[in-house]
């Protein structure tokens, strides 16, 4: 069974969905049903049950948005994809908060070449789990925020939260 729950933060509801103590998905949504549909038939099958707590994932999303910019590092984390995908996923993980990276930059930290930077878009595109795999922390060379799949707005906010410029 795949476990679910909203922890209100400054941004909007953020949904978890864990398997066994183990996050499979989270995302900026009121509806944990928005982030089950987008896992795989596999884990659909199990079904999915809101719960009260999920322990571990929302205290740490909790601490995060008190200001623990570290707590989310913690939390276990699984999804599917490539290898390719899940080492740039895993390079995700190693920027710390406070600091941004390129696209051409996280390529290079999953050990690929800068020139790779559009699959490196492409895993953040496809990411199952923010900012828990922290997909905000990556923009373009050329300036700017680029996309976010929760909306340009949350993204600018999480990167001024880690950066400092909002009170908590």
């Amino acid at each position: 069974m795949i476990a679910a729950q909203l922890v209100p933060t400054p941004v909007g509801p953020l949904a978890l969905l864990a398997r066994e103590g183990v996050l499979v998905a989270a995302g900026f949504t009121a509806d944990p049903t928005d982030m089950f549909a987008r896992l795989t038939p596999a884990l659909q099958a199990e079904g999915l049950e809101v719960v009260d707590d999920l322990g571990l994932a929302a205290e740490a999303s909790r601490a995060y948005f008190d200001g623990d910019l570290h707590a989310l590092d913690a939390v276990p984390v699984s999804q599917p994809g490539s290898p390719t995908r899940k080492r740039l996923h895993a390079a995700l993980r190693e920027v710390k908060a406070g600091t941004t990276v390129s696209y051409a930059e996280l390529a290079e930290r999953a050990g690929m070449p800068r020139t790779a930077a559009r699959a490196a878009g492409s895993a953040c595109a496809q990411n199952l789990i923010a900012p828990f795999v922290p997909c905000h922390r990556v923009l373009p060379t050329g300036g700017g925020y680029g996309g976010y799949y929760y909306g340009v707005p949350v993204k600018e906010w999480l990167i001024a939260h880690e950066n400092g410029g909002i009170a908590t």
